[in-house]
């Protein structure tokens, strides 16, 4: 493939085999070792090589493909690997498109790889072939369909270059069936370059100097940072760079976890249900340095009004995703890692104790308008916020935590408790209900030492409750608690706020989640009694395999602080 540089991984003597041989070897040649997938009819071929294969690449059998990409993407968040699904055409293929879609947003590095009717039948609408090139492209890093045998390592290697390389995301591979029957000589050599894509840029010393001048001039400066800082390895650079800075640190959603939460510098998550001080100070710093965070709307709030007031310095590896949304003043692109080694180098070390104090003094608002109330409630059914404080007594902050999407989320994201990076899985970007069950099963296949709690919601954990049969015949340990309030509930919260509480289509009837899960002979047990929530989640954490605990809360519980859609961050609301 013209453009690809390449080194041999292979032997002078070529093996002469079939393309469906040849995907099963290239993914050998990766280092994979686990792929989560679904068979049928157009990718059989290659089933049946896995078959053969089963003793050096373990292959999950879901029970949905949306399940097998989520936990390709649950495996990648925690491993720092590319994760792989592989589904059969037409619904198998399409079943993915949301994960990948999620991938893309995310940054999440996977290869999925499809099988396709064969090449004499494309364009004739035969029996389950679509379209997946074009419907994938918009939301894949790069595609390829294959339709020669020949083509396939060279496809194979620059696929997962280019997954995992700069900013990392996901990759199509569509084979059709003629093309993973076909013999050819296999030679797999690993891509190291691709012309055109240049997914590593040098910083610019002349700006890290200029970078520097700003900072020992602030008198008032914040760091906002987010995944680009997990997906960079520049956990220790951010804590060495604020430490010696002296500046205090707001986090995204997807960027939780790259600082430990009780750092004292460590000032909470920004965006819609942020930290108070978090949000109201972003509108009164006098330089705002954004590391590895794209300015999405839900951290942003109105553009016309986010830190209009400060100089902004952007760490950012992708060209694209600057002045996208907010225009700054000074911009660095290249791996954060280096950009922020170079800055601790150049800066003076300071501190801003008065800056400091009233961050410290906007969380005493919140915690004794919010956070109190929540995590030590007087009376009620228990709360989201209780659970996770009880959760992360018990996990003493070591867990990979695993969220779905709605209010659980937040609470999680804003009580969970890390000591580690890539401890905190969610979908950020798309918020894709039914996300954590499969992401949960990826990322404790990917962890496997570690303990991995999936925090889901009633309304979400039904979107893809049937992996509960993959996690049973898998036998995968995670621990997952379903927060159940009887509610889709962050689109409750915003009838009941902004609607007139007129409630269309959010209350659920549930059925009896314990049940279901004795079905799969997944051990369960549900709480609506504070008294036993301690003992319960003892339990949970203690017992050896996987279990279900689903825990009874408030159904017209909210999350605060909140900034409603499209208001000014300073808008944030208490209650």
């Amino acid at each position: 493939m013209e453009g690809i540089k390449t080194f041999s991984v292979t032997s002078d003597k070529l093996l002469h085999i079939s393309g469906a041989e040849a995907v099963v070897r290239c993914l050998l040649s990766e280092g994979v070792n686990v792929i989560y997938g679904y068979p049928g009819g157009a990718i059989m071929p290659v089933y049946d090589e896995l078959y053969k294969f089963q003793d050096q690449l373990h292959h999950v059998l879901t029970r949905h493909e949306q399940g097998a990409a989520h936990a390709a993407q649950g495996y990648a968040r925690v491993s720092g690997k590319v994760g792989v699904a592989i589904a059969t055409s037409g619904p198998g293929a399409t079943n993915l498109i949301t994960c990948i879609a999620d991938a893309m947003i995310d940054s999440t590095p996977i290869v999925c790889i499809t099988g396709q009717v064969g090449a004499h039948l494309l364009g004739s609408d035969a029996f389950q072939e679509t379209d997946v090139i074009g419907i994938s492209t918009p939301i894949t890093k790069w595609n390829y369909q294959i339709t020669n045998a020949n083509e396939i390592p060279e496809v194979f290697a620059k696929a997962f270059y280019i997954a995992r390389s700069g900013r990392p995301g996901p990759v199509l591979i569509d084979i059709t069936k003629n093309a993973q029957f076909d013999f050819m000589d296999f030679d797999y050599q690993k891509c190291t370059g691709v012309r055109s894509y240049e997914p590593e840029i040098k910083v610019d010393s002349k700006k890290i100097k200029k970078a520097v001048e700003l900072i020992d001039q602030a008198e008032k400066p914040m760091v906002i940072w987010g995944q680009g800082v997990i997906l960079g390895d520049a956990e220790t650079e951010l804590k060495e760079f604020i430490e010696k800075s002296g500046i205090p640190a707001i986090w995204t959603i997807l960027g939780l976890s790259a600082l430990p939460t009780d750092h004292p510098l460590n000032m909470g998550m920004a965006g819609m249900h942020g930290n108070y001080a978090a949000n109201l100070l972003t509108n009164e710093c006098d330089l705002l340095i954004a590391v590895g965070m794209r300015f999405d709307d839900r951290v942003t709030g109105d553009l016309n009004t986010y830190a209009k007031q400060a100089k902004i310095i952007h760490l950012e590896l992708d060209e694209s995703e600057v002045n996208k949304n907010v225009l700054v003043d000074l911009v660095l692109l290249g791996d954060c890692k280096d950009s922020l080694g170079l800055m601790t180098k150049g800066i003076k070390s300071k501190t801003y104790p008065q800056w400091i104090q009233k961050f410290k003094d906007l969380y005493q608002i919140e915690y004794h308008k919010v956070i109190k109330k929540e995590i030590n409630p007087k009376s009620g059914l228990l709360t989201m916020a209780e659970t996770i404080e009880k959760i992360n007594q018990h996990s003493k902050g070591d867990a990979i935590i695993v969220t779905d999407v709605g209010q659980h989320q937040m609470v999680a994201c804003r009580y969970a408790k890390f000591t580690q990076s890539k401890s905190n899985v969610t979908s950020g970007g798309l918020g894709t209900m039914g996300f954590a069950l499969p992401a949960a099963m990826g990322a404790k296949m990917g962890a496997p030492e570690r303990q991995v709690i999936a925090i889901i919601g009633d309304g979400g954990f039904q979107m893809t409750i049937q992996e509960l049969g993959t996690i049973f015949q898998t036998d995968i340990g995670v621990k997952i608690v379903i927060l159940n309030n009887n509610f889709l509930g962050m689109v409750r919260q915003w009838q009941q706020l902004f609607f007139d509480k007129r409630y269309a289509s959010t209350e659920l009837i549930n059925p009896d989640f314990v049940t279901i899960a004795k079905g799969y002979h997944i051990k369960s047990k549900q709480v609506d009694k504070r008294e036993e929530l301690d003992e319960c989640i003892s339990g949970m954490l203690g017992h050896e395999g996987p279990f279900l605990l689903e825990v009874i809360v408030q159904q017209e519980e909210n999350v605060f602080p909140m900034v409603p859609s499209g208001a000014c961050v300073s808008s944030v609301r208490l209650e």
